[in-house]
């Protein structure tokens, strides 16, 4: 009926912006939350925004003015020295045209969030709010300041709609403009045709339910329409006709109810109605449903209708889910739903009522106050009843919770539920809730809670509630705050789902926590150190540390390294998060400036802004040791500022610190400081003997270039100490020694001989496999070998199995390396690695002393091979070498052993080749095939696939296809592997040296006629072992290294020379240890006296190593259990354990 009088008296014009503005309101979230106050900064947290808005970065400034509105205005006043520069700072920010327009949008939110202090400048917010040149959403922000200051906006009324009217005016953009002007009231009446064309040309229902959704707006802030006055009065009238058209849609009844939850007093005398619609069963239930949600928003306009809310509420008639919705209409009553106290009970204690509607039911009597004290008992006791559902219970839980002294009797029952685990989870987690929030009664309980937090038993979730729980009971959780920690960092949860987000709660709960936390603030800042825990943790973290206090300078650098390990996206938040705990000091911003990858550095720098900058860095430099990338960075801009600034005689000392800093830790940075110290100390001097200099410097320029060639040059002037000392005046020793080029002359003459051991005649670099992997410290991801280490440079330990190539990448990097290199044996450093590079500088090296200092300065890069196969002693010499030249670039190998390596060192670890690279790596050998192998080409690719995936069937035992696959991803097998597989053999992977040596020993006899001579030939090889010989015995076994040799085999390589008469020589050498190694192990077989002492004589050989790993598979089950227990005992007097842990392992899976 009174939509057919609406059709009938209104004009299109009129009806359009009534349903526009209906459907507006309905769109609104209708549970308005109790909006939380804002949190009242400290001082600190106001100088770190302030600081952070001056960072380059936008993101960070974008940060920093989020922050900023996250406070009240007034506090800011009581807090800052000068509150309006904060505002100053913000609009100009704000104003900044070539500031991008999402951050001047932050600023102008940031601004109205200021209040009177964004006043003085109502000029300048009004200048952009008619800027047409200036983006609408700007111009939309200026208008919103506006909003804020009162009257101010009322002389820009007409702008306001100008922008409204803009076609380019998105929904949420132009929306903010309506409450401006709503709130204008009189001053917008004149504009509401614009305000409903806007609607009428912009709005969507997808769209205003996608922003209200978004949570920018409550029903407590939106009431535009009550701000119109008298032109609302016929909306409100229409609106009521509509509800009690019963004639009308359902929906657009239940849609004019919500109306009025905007109305407040307003729309008391429609309450009625409302009520009859909730009730009228013919409306869908779900319609009624909604139409509750909008009662509950009406407030106190209810207080009249209380019984009639009562009786629905005990309606057993009505729909459960209308009862239980309408039960937060009670809490609007006051004391007038007092009178009904006994009616809720009485629905609670119901056990024929619904648990929904009994739960509804204790939520409203828990909000009664003292009303419903006489029904605490029956709450507890639905609490401990456990024939009652689990949710009911928990219901019950937080009713007690909210009752306050008056449930303080029942804490020891919420406590025992908490404490039973026969109890669901869920309740228990209401119980650890309960007791939270019930103050110091539940204080006892507190390590209660903390037992569920430490119970690894209990799913994450459950902890993480626990931990939650305890950041309310203030300082009765304080000495539970580690165990909170401990639950951050426990890696057994990590691959759980949710981890991060039972962790994170936990980490919300030392936020909550405060300043309760601050003794735990050094543990935080350990856990921020941990880069394997997940970045967005560690961020969350910080986050909570915003809450507790203001960081040192020393754990405030903890924050600022994060930078260096996260994206584009991410590391502004640690850059705002550095000002932020930082408290914006002085060092901080400093810091800023250079670190965390500034935006720009400074261009320029005087020589106060000079000094204050490298003490700064002063004081963070050993803090920084353990903070790997930021000290890097760090050394980088010391050398930057040593740089730019023209320092004075008093600078010496900071400077000098400075670098014995970076020259201590080995950074090429502190090159750049000596400059400058040497420069400030000497300039002058310089500056007069600039001729004798030069005159001097030409003498010694012709004695390097002369140097290579003549043996006098060398022995007289640069390896003679005095000659070099004194006629160099001092500087030409030190240009020797750090001058690339003229070291290089130095060593020129030795090159050969610095080389000899590497056996680059018969290397081929294309023969190296470069795709092997390596796993580096501090990185995940295992990475290719020759990307990691292209070059030598530093000190690195290569650590590998036997057979995974590490001597090969010796020689590829010796053969490929553009600098000077020595190649040496690890045996032959047995009187230390200076004498053995001695050794091979021809007698001419006179001088100790300056050798060392060359190789400290890096003039020659050292390579180290098998410190396995040399004595305890010898490796601790080169140990000691390489702690003493931290400075030069040294590798070394080895395979895995007990020993203490170079603490300047970083080891490198070789990985076994992974399944891809093992196919890779047999293609990969067909140029190294011999030319007659009966298998090639692409016969050779299907042969090596086809054994593959026979190699790696599931069908076998796990056992077997772990042993199978570890000598796969070996290259040393692989190459015997190849050669079998080109020669059409299917190679024995169990027993692969012994396979390869029988097909060579039935072509031994077929081509000989006589068998392979094994018993001697091994003798041979265990007296060439023990004499230290790398050379076989050629006379007496000539046609033996023939086969050994063949192209099909590949067992010894020989070297050919000429020696000092011209006459051609050759020797043949074992292609790899490994294979000497099953010849050696021959000698160790057998029953025979000799065999069973030479098991027990060389249990200290480094050299042996490898034979008594062999032994651990070959000897017989008895003898080598009776042989592990010799080694253990060896290795527990002696405490070398390089032989029996690894024995023990090999011989385990026979046990």
């Amino acid at each position: 009926m009174y939509l057919h009088i609406i059709k009938k008296r209104s004009s299109p014009f009129f009806l359009f912006p009534f349903i526009l503005l209906l459907t507006l309101l309905l769109a609104l979230p209708w549970v308005s939350a109790k909006e939380q106050p804002k949190p009242k900064p400290e001082a600190w947290q106001i100088n770190g925004i302030v600081a952070a808005l001056d960072d380059r970065h936008e993101g960070v400034k974008s940060l920093a003015l989020d922050q900023v509105s996250q406070y009240e205005m007034q506090d800011l006043k009581t807090l800052v020295k000068k509150p309006e520069d904060i505002a100053r700072k913000i609009l100009s920010i704000f104003k900044d045209k070539s500031v991008a327009t999402s951050i001047r949008v932050s600023a102008g939110y940031a601004l109205s969030n200021l209040g009177d202090l964004a006043k003085p400048y109502v000029k300048d917010i009004a200048a952009i709010l008619k800027d047409k040149s200036v983006k609408v959403s700007v111009r939309a922000g200026a208008a919103s300041v506006l909003g804020n200051l009162g009257d101010a906006p009322k002389p820009y009324v007409k702008d306001i709609v100008d922008i409204l009217k803009d076609q380019s005016v998105d929904f949420s953009t132009g929306f903010n403009l309506i409450l401006v002007l709503a709130n204008l009231g009189e001053p917008a009446k004149p504009y509401i045709k614009d305000i409903t064309d806007f609607l009428k040309h912009k709005n969507t229902d997808s769209s205003i339910t996608i922003y209200f959704s978004s949570g920018n707006y409550s029903a407590s802030r939106f009431s535009p329409l009550a701000n119109l006055g008298d032109a609302a009065k016929p909306y409100l009238k229409e609106i009521a006709n509509i509800l009690k058209d019963k004639t009308a849609d359902a929906q657009v009844r239940s849609r004019a109810a919500f109306v009025f939850a905007y109305f407040g007093q307003a729309t008391q005398p429609y309450i009625k109605d409302i009520l009859n619609f909730i009730q009228d069963k013919t409306v869908d239930v779900d319609v009624r449903s909604t139409v509750v949600d909008a009662l509950v928003n009406t407030g106190k306009a209810t207080q009249p209708y209380a019984q009639d809310i009562v009786n629905i509420f005990k309606n057993k008639s009505v729909d459960s889910a209308i009862r239980s919705q309408i039960a937060p209409t009670l809490d609007n009553l006051g004391d007038a739903a007092k009178l009904y106290v006994k009616d809720i009970a009485d629905i609670l204690k119901d056990k024929s009522v619904d648990n929904s509607l009994r739960s509804s039911a204790a939520n409203a009597l828990s909000n009664l106050g003292d009303a419903a004290k006489p029904y605490v008992k029956d709450i507890a006791d639905i609490l401990k009843d456990k024939s009652v559902d689990n949710s009911l219970r928990s219901s019950a839980a937080n009713a007690l919770s909210n009752l306050g002294d008056a449930a303080k009797l029942y804490v020891k029952d919420i406590a025992d539920i908490l404490k039973d685990k026969s109890v669901d989870n869920s309740l228990r987690s209401s119980a650890a809730n309960a007791l939270s929030d019930l103050g110091d009664a539940a204080k006892p309980y507190a390590k209660d809670i903390t037992d569920i937090l430490k119970d690894k038993s209990v799913e994450p979730s459950f902890r993480s509630s626990a931990a939650y729980a305890l950041s309310y009971l203030e300082e009765a959780a304080q000495p539970y705050i580690k165990d909170i920690l401990d639950f951050i960092q426990d890696k057994t949860i990590e691959n759980q789902i949710s981890s991060q987000v039972d962790k994170s709660m936990a980490v919300y709960a030392l936020g909550n926590l405060g300043k309760v936390a601050q003794p735990y603030v050094k543990d935080i800042v350990k856990i921020l150190k941990d880069k394997s825990i997940e970045t967005s943790l560690r961020s969350n973290l910080a986050r909570a540390l915003e809450k507790i206090e203001q960081l040192d300078l020393n754990s405030v650098i903890v924050i600022l390294d994060n930078v260096y390990y996260v994206g584009q996206s991410e590391f502004q938040q640690w850059r705002f998060s550095t000002y932020f705990l930082g408290g914006g000091t002085e060092d901080v911003t400093t810091l800023l400036k250079w670190l965390g990858r500034p935006k720009t550095i400074p261009e320029k720098l005087n020589h106060d802004e000079g000094v204050k900058t490298l003490e700064v860095f002063r004081k963070i430099w050993e803090p920084s040791k353990e903070l790997v990338r930021l000290q890097e960075d760090l050394a980088k801009q010391i050398a930057v500022v040593a740089r730019k600034v023209s320092w004075q005689p008093q600078d010496i000392v900071i400077l000098e610190t400075h670098y014995n800093n970076l020259k201590n830790v080995g950074y090429n940075e502190a090159d750049s400081l000596q400059s400058v110290i040497i420069n400030l100390k000497t300039w002058q001097w310089l500056f007069n003997a600039r001729t004798t200099i030069l005159i001097h410097a030409a003498f010694w320029l012709v004695l390097i270039f002369a140097y290579p060639k003549f043996p006098q040059v060398q022995a007289i002037f640069f390896w003679n100490p005095w000659v070099r000392r004194i006629l160099g005046v001092g500087y030409v020793g030190l240009i020797l020694t750090w001058v690339p080029f003229f070291r290089e002359k130095l060593f020129e003459p030795f090159k050969p001989s610095l080389l000899a051991d590497a056996g680059l005649d018969n290397f081929n670099p294309e023969a190296y496999f470069p795709n092997s992997k390596v796993k580096v410290p501090g990185v995940d991801e295992p990475v290719q070998i020759t990307q990691v280490l292209p070059n030598i440079k530093g000190q690195v330990i290569l650590e590998g199995d036997s057979g995974l190539g590490k001597s090969m990448f010796l020689r590829y990097l010796v053969k490929t390396s553009g600098r000077l290199v020595v190649y040496l044996p690890a045996r032959k450093c047995d009187k230390g690695v200076i004498e053995a590079i001695q050794a091979k500088l021809h007698g001419q090296a006179q001088d100790a002393d300056f050798l060392k200092n060359l190789i400290y300065s890096g003039a020659l890069d050292i390579c180290i091979d098998g410190l396995n196969e040399v004595t305890a002693d010898t490796r601790a010499k080169i140990c000691q070498f390489a702690e003493s030249y931290f400075r030069g670039n040294i590798i070394m190998t080895t395979q895995p052993l007990e020993w203490t390596p170079p603490s300047t060192a970083k080891i490198y670890k070789l990985l076994p080749l992974e399944e891809p690279q093992i196919q890779q790596f047999l293609i990969s050998r067909q140029p190294r095939l011999p030319k007659n192998a009966k298998v090639q080409g692409t016969d050779y690719e299907q042969a090596t696939a086809s054994f593959l995936t026979k190699a790696l069937s599931n069908q076998q035992s796990p056992q077997e296809l772990s042993a199978i696959e570890k000598v796969l991803s070996n290259p040393m097998d692989l190459t015997v592997v190849a050669l079998m597989l080109s020669q059409g053999e299917y190679p024995d992977l169990f027993h692969l040296q012994q396979h390869q040596y029988q097909l060579m020993a039935a072509e031994y006899l077929q081509e000989w006629k006589q068998e392979f001579p094994l018993k001697k030939f091994s003798d041979a090889v265990y007296q060439m072992r023990l004499n230290d010989e790398q050379a076989l015995p050629a006379d007496e076994f000539y046609q033996v290294l023939q086969s050994l040799e063949d192209d099909k085999y590949k067992m010894v390589v020989s070297r050919q020379w000429q020696d000092e008469k011209g006459e051609a020589k050759r020797e043949w050498y074992f292609r790899h240890d490994k294979i000497m190694d099953f010849f050696l192990v021959q000698s160790f077989l057998g029953e025979s006296e000799e065999a069973k002492n030479r098991l027990l004589d060389h249990m200290d050989d480094p050299r042996f190593r490898g034979v008594y790993f062999l032994l651990a598979t070959l000897l017989p089950l008895d003898a080598a259990k009776e042989l592990k227990e010799k080694l253990v005992q060896y290795a527990a007097d002696t405490k070398d354990h390089t032989v029996s842990d690894t024995f023990v392992q090999l011989l385990r899976p026979r046990s």
